[in-house]
């Protein structure tokens, strides 16, 4: 760990020497009177000394430190440490003597020289005079510096900030004016003592109907039925009894955790796919989003889910069900393109971990620790060392799929596959001796057979055949072998295929310019079909080139002609011909005909030198093989084709994305970055939590060669100890925030400096303290916060209470608020009556049509079939792709953890709603809903007033039917189902 850091000491008497230069002269004082009664000389002259270090101290970390850091060594200074700043070589300080020192002369103004200011520092206030006598007052008393001292650039907030105490509910608010029904409650009490302070008061209950709507989509995401809301408007029972049973209800339903767990998901930044410019998709990643899902649904302990996330790998080991969790850590987007330069590579594994610890310290402390990557936190008392301690602990992850599976399906799969297994290398060992016999005849005979080998190789530039004129409609170049795998005859590429005629003016008519057409199968690109087709080869152009899947190109010519000279190539004109992007042929031959069936060799490349020593091994075995040979080995690939096709029926085992763990990477010892290159290494570190609860919770730290599962492990295990104030806060807030649209902080990922006040603190640690009694269930608490008179209240806006608090923070009615993008989707086929009643999960189904070449492509479909009518948080979302009504609804890009949605207002919102697809078979879904659900006899007005209490889940009243029924005897019920689902009152709540 690093030396002790007086100015990170939070003790009061720091509180002191953190003052700025108002403070400091008093401070010289106070420090010389406390020392007053010393009876010495030296005990004096020590106590001066150490009073002008103490008093100096805080002007060097506010005014200096920013450029002047071990991780920010701007003109390579460092002001933090003695042997930095005393180093006799720098000439930074001379003891005694302030006007040899260059740190005074550069921070103190030059005024016979004419400068306005002095020269450091160049950006902030310079000295002030105090500050200045400090400064030279301290080079006058010899620069005396505590041994172990470093200094440090002060954070704008410290460990006495609100968010790093213990939690304090304390006592509800005595709220004796206020209405009875608003006594009882603790969360009611802390609301109306805010409202009452502000001069308001909150608004009277909600209808039962606008309740069960509201209750039905802040916790399913989806309206209720008809009848759903018809039996609790006319539920018997009294108001609290009967908004209980329908709370229990909601929070048994599936639904819920499918809501929840879309909340959850969007902190996670759970995606399907790699993200940067390759951005894969991955396929086996579905099983967290389940595992989530369940989780929620079973009211798992939020805490076991926290500890499951970070190491359910280790505390759930063997079982598939808690080892999903640990996906947590490789569910966000990285790096894999991979770079041969080894200093690049490191630093894009340093932005991979980057990414990892940036998440974890959002999604369940609400702090910025990635800001601490380059230098300490600018704004929280996050230090370096902090994050470089996260990093160790997450040094061994890895991004990758592998097997999850319980042990007693490992050793079933096992004992299925040993068998054919072991027949398996039976037959290898059978081809290995036959092919060690070749290889010995091929010694033998290797000096005879390359005799024969008299031109040179061929070469990607360009390989010419001239042979007897011969008069052709067809010709083709069939491959026997490509340069980078002789064993293989597919997979060459043609940048140019010419075919010269005989005669005084030989003309190229293989050109398509002259009538000639290619063939022959190529790489294929769903969204660009003849991206490497035969046509390349043909077009009198070298920079694209014709990728071969099989081993013939024939060009068909225009007409017959009298030909005597082929020319081709991979690379013509290309500067470094040996890349792996020039594919060539190494064995080939050149056939022609007349009617494109009865084919003559003209040419071959037999007789060229082999262009590589795999090539020349490869043209020895085949010349000295035997039939015998041939047909044995030949018959041995068959049966050990059967053994694989043996093999690939057996059930696979599930490989999931869950990423591994990589036990070189995380071997020590570990080392501070300076600022952020992993090329620069300053103090080690070892994992521990981190300094900045140090004050309030029991931290740990381990040796930095711990094995990296206990690091994972005691992280997890300190986040959510009774004594960490912050885990259960930033959760809990989180959960206020899903129920009234902004959280008592309203940066729900930043408790930090930088990000929101709580409008009610003491109820912020109530509902944490709350969420602690509950075992952290969240069930226990949606049922207390729906339970409150605040969460009851109506919506009726008021403009004297808007003046005041136009946001509602202060919740003086409920916050409606728009439906968020997959709630919009989910209503629409709710309505329609293509929403399936229970969901299992599995594999998402994509809205949109996936290319995967160099790069991923994902281009949005036109149409929604029936495979796509699910919940949408069932739809596999991948990074950086758009998906027409969600994308426009504000869904964010999982590339990055989401705490708190947007919600815009676009006229490409209202252009999709009423154009696409998905609207206009929504619409005639529900128009045929309307038409079936009571049969012939029933009437239109009926139809009518079951149509909009699907879409509105309340009565309309008369006017509304009226209007309805005039639009459809003009438009019918198809248009009349696609205006209403373009109503607003679809897509807001009350």
């Amino acid at each position: 760990m690093s030396p002790a850091i007086a100015s990170h000491d939070p003790g009061p008497a720091i509180g002191m020497c953190r003052r700025r230069a108002a403070g400091a002269a008093t401070l010289v004082l106070t420090a010389i009177t406390a020392l007053a009664g010393a009876t010495t000389a030296e005990s004096l002259a020590d106590a001066d000394a150490a009073a002008s270090f103490n008093a100096l101290q805080p002007v060097l970390e506010a005014k200096c430190l920013a450029c002047h850091n071990p991780n920010n060594v701007q003109g390579d200074v460092s002001l933090a440490m003695a042997s930095q700043v005393l180093d006799p070589e720098a000439g930074l300080v001379v003891p005694g003597d302030p006007g040899a020192s260059l740190l005074h002369q550069v921070s103190v103004t030059d005024t016979a020289a004419g400068e306005n200011r002095p020269y450091m520092p160049k950006e902030g206030d310079p000295l002030t005079d105090d500050e200045a006598e400090l400064l030279a007052a301290w080079i006058k008393a010899g620069a005396p510096w505590p041994e172990d001292v470093v200094l440090r650039e002060a954070s704008k907030a410290d460990r006495n900030w609100w968010a790093f105490q213990p939690l304090d509910p304390g006592d509800p608010p005595a709220v004796e004016e206020a209405p009875a029904a608003w006594q009882t409650h603790p969360v009611d009490a802390h609301v109306w003592s805010e409202l009452h302070r502000a001069g308001l008061e909150p608004n009277p209950p909600a209808e039962r109907a606008t309740l069960v709507r509201r209750a039905h989509y802040v916790l399913h995401g989806l309206p209720p039925s008809p009848a759903e809301v018809t039996a609790f408007v006319n539920d018997p029972a009294g108001d609290d009894e009967a908004w209980a049973a329908l709370i229990d209800r909601l929070l048994a339903s599936p639904r819920y955790g499918e809501r929840w767990g879309r909340h959850w998901l969007d902190v996670v930044r759970f995606g399907e796919s790699r993200g940067f410019e390759r951005n894969q998709i991955i396929t086996n990643l579905w099983p967290f989003r389940d595992y989530v899902i369940r989780s929620i649904n079973e009211d798992k302990p939020f805490d076991q889910l926290i500890r499951e996330h970070l190491a359910g790998d280790v505390i759930g080991k063997g079982d598939p069900q808690v080892e999903i969790g640990s996906a947590f850590l490789v569910a966000g987007p990285y790096d894999d393109v991979g770079n041969q330069d080894q200093v690049q590579a490191r630093q894009i594994r340093a932005n991979i971990l980057d990414e990892i610890i940036s998440t974890t310290g959002e999604a369940f402390l609400g702090l910025s620790i990635g800001c601490a990557r380059c230098h300490d936190h600018k704004f929280d008392p996050v230090l370096i060392d902090d994050y470089y301690a996260l990093y160790a602990t997450f040094s061994a992850v890895e991004h990758g799929e592998r097997v999850l599976a319980r042990d007693d399906e490992i050793a079933a799969d096992r004992e299925a596959r040993t068998p054919l297994e072991g027949r398996r290398r039976e037959i290898d060992e059978r081809v290995g001796g036959i092919e060690e016999a070749i290889a010995g005849r091929t010694a033998e005979q290797e000096n005879r057979l390359a005799a024969a080998w008299t031109r040179e190789p061929v070469d990607r530039r360009g390989v010419e055949e001239a042979f007897d004129p011969v008069t052709a409609a067809h010709v083709r170049l069939v491959s026997e072998s490509i340069d980078t795998n002789p064993a293989a005859a597919s997979g060459f590429r043609i940048d140019e295929f010419e075919i010269w005629t005989t005669g005084a003016e030989p003309r190229n008519v293989a050109l398509a310019s002259q009538g000639a057409t290619a063939s022959g199968p190529s790489r294929q690109v769903e969204d660009y079909p003849d991206a490497y087709g035969p046509q390349l080869a043909i077009d009198g152009q070298f920079g694209a080139r014709f990728h071969a899947t099989g081993n013939t190109l024939t060009i068909h010519l225009a007409e017959p002609a009298e030909i005597g000279r082929v020319v081709f190539s991979s690379a013509r004109d290309e500067a470094e011909p040996g890349q792996g992007l020039f594919v060539f042929v190494a064995d080939y031959r050149i056939e022609v005909s007349d009617d494109g069936e009865s084919w003559q060799e003209v040419a071959h490349g037999r007789d060229r030198q082999p262009v590589s020593d795999n090539h020349r091994k490869h043209r020895l075995r085949r010349a000295v093989i035997t039939a015998e040979e041939e047909q044995e080995l030949a018959e041995l690939r068959a049966e050990r084709g059967e053994v694989e096709r043996q093999l690939a029926a057996l059930p696979a085992l599930p490989v999931v994305w869950v990423g591994n763990r990589n036990a070189d990477r995380g071997r020590g010892p570990f080392h501070v970055f300076l600022g952020g290159s992993p090329e620069q290494h300053g103090d080690p570190v070892a994992p521990s939590s981190l300094s900045t609860l140090e004050l309030v919770t029991t931290g740990y730290q381990l040796d930095h060669d711990a094995p990296e599962h206990e690091r994972r492990l005691a992280l997890a295990d300190w986040l959510v100890a009774p004594d960490n104030p912050l885990t259960p806060r930033v959760l809990a807030n989180r959960v206020w925030q899903h129920h009234f649209g902004t959280g008592i902080v309203d940066t729900p990922s930043d408790f930090g400096y930088m990000g929101g006040r709580p409008s009610h603190p003491q109820l912020l640690d109530l509902l944490a303290q709350q969420l602690l009694e509950n075992d952290w269930r969240l069930k226990d608490l949606h049922r207390w916060l729906m339970t409150s008179r605040a969460w009851r209240q109506s919506s009726e806006w008021r403009e004297h209470a808007a003046r005041t608090d136009a946001d509602s923070r202060l919740l003086w009615r409920f916050p409606p608020r728009r439906l968020a993008a997959e709630e919009i989707r989910d209503t629409m086929l709710a309505v329609a009556g293509r929403l399936p009643d229970e969901d299992s999960g599995g594999p998402g189904f994509r809205l949109y049509q996936y290319h995967q070449d160099n790069v991923a492509t994902y281009i949005p479909l036109d149409r929604h079939g029936p495979e796509t009518w699910r919940r949408s948080v069932y739809h596999h979302n991948a990074r950086a792709s758009t998906v027409d009504l969600l994308t426009e609804f504000d869904q964010p890009d999982c590339a990055f953890s989401t705490a708190r949605r947007d919600a815009t207002t676009t006229p490409m919102q209202a252009l999709v709603m009423l154009n696409h697809a998905f609207t206009f078979d929504m619409a005639a879904a529900l128009a045929g809903r309307l038409e079936a659900g009571g049969g012939a006899e029933q009437d239109d007005r009926a139809r009518m007033q079951e149509a909009l209490r699907l879409a509105w889940q309340r009565p309309p009243d008369d006017d509304e039917i009226a209007a309805g029924l005039a639009f459809v005897e003009v438009h019918g019920w198809p248009a009349f189902a696609r205006a209403l689902l373009n109503t607003s009152e679809l897509i807001f709540i009350d």
